[in-house]
């Protein structure tokens, strides 16, 4: 699935979940300054990612500033089925929220 947010994909494999999300956000580690200004780029960065199986927490993931824009996440979930969803939704430091959900083919 395709949003404003970023992207998620989720194939059965061997019977497990083969997941794999880009999320769109800028990632700013608020060192760098703005080319025309000089003036430094507040940090803007993902905190926390909470990824879901039917609803269910499979994983969180406690983030810093170090991570690249548009963070790429892959991972596996085990004894998946058709019809089973996926989630990953993130929080920032200034405390927004977004969020990708998938069903399984």
């Amino acid at each position: 699935m395709n949003n404003e947010h970023g992207k998620i994909r989720a194939r059965l494999r061997e019977g497990n979940i083969s997941v794999r999300v880009i999320m769109r956000h800028p990632m700013e580690t608020g060192r760098r300054k703005h080319p025309a200004t000089e003036a430094p780029i507040p940090r803007h960065f993902i905190h926390q990612v909470v990824c879901e199986h039917n609803g269910k927490p499979v994983m969180t993931l406690d983030w810093g500033w170090g991570i690249s824009a548009n963070p790429y996440l892959a991972f596996e979930i085990l004894a998946g089925a058709p019809g089973d969803t996926v989630s990953v939704r993130w929080t920032d430091d200034r405390q927004k929220t977004a969020s990708l959900e998938t069903t399984i083919a």
